[in-house]
């Protein structure tokens, strides 16, 4: 069989690339979270809580029909451009630290971009099903292919499939940059925030890149690592 017998019942060496996909997202999670915590305990100048430092840069942006949202969590912030609502988390919705109001900033990022026509976030959402469909699918094909007696068609169009929810991570990238840049730019323009606060700011949504960055990375090695087993085993 080579590569240290048959795959499943002994070591295979590509179990190193989840290896470092893992301790890369274990990373950019501490990481995150340090930053996060670190300046969620520092108040910001201004007084106004994530909800409000969010309503302003949406009024001062010309954005007058999203909605901002409690939601439940930590750090699951997020924008939905299919309904147009902006959802801040219980650790950003009411607070009023520096850590709180850039992420806050961040999501308005995504409505800007949204109502400016970005066009890596349409592209984004136009891979979402496909993407829903890759994460989901593409590994039982994968597994399916070869419990049918090593059906390259299927694995194949698993491996394929797949790519469609890297393409997804990757396209997700100069979405995140992009929206923190301008969150950024923002809340320095807007009044919301002294200079040092926004480097303080830019801290935080540093290390919150990381984990897309992370993911991204975790995508690919996972890929390339179907690619490497089933290439090999075409050979043996």
């Amino acid at each position: 069989m080579g590569y240290y017998g048959y795959y499943g019942y002994y070591f295979d060496p590509t179990y190193l690339l989840v290896l470092i996909g893992a301790v890369l997202c274990l990373f950019a999670q501490m990481r995150v979270k340090s930053a996060y915590h670190k300046y969620a305990k520092v108040p910001s100048r201004t007084g106004m809580t994530g909800a409000q430092a969010a309503q302003r840069i949406l009024n001062m942006s010309g954005i007058h029909d999203v909605r901002i949202e409690h939601v439940r969590g930590e750090l699951t912030d997020h924008y939905d451009p299919s309904n147009k609502v902006l959802r801040l988390s219980d650790t950003v919705y009411g607070s009023a630290s520096i850590a709180a109001i850039g992420v806050a900033a961040h999501e308005c990022g995504h409505a800007v971009q949204h109502d400016q026509g970005y066009a890596p976030l349409k592209f984004r959402s136009a891979l979402v099903p496909a993407a829903n469909i890759g994460s989901k699918a593409g590994i039982p094909l994968i597994i399916l292919g070869a419990i049918l007696g090593m059906n390259q068609m299927l694995i194949q169009i698993g491996i394929w499939v797949f790519a469609l929810a890297v393409l997804f991570q990757l396209v997700t990238l100069p979405v995140e940059f992009n929206a923190s840049g301008r969150a950024l730019a923002m809340l320095g323009d807007y009044g919301m925030m002294e200079r040092d606060e926004v480097s303080s700011c830019r801290k935080v949504l540093s290390a919150a890149a990381l984990t897309y960055v992370a993911a991204a990375a975790t995508a690919i090695l996972q890929l390339l690592r179907l690619i490497m087993l089933f290439g090999r085993r075409d050979n043996d």
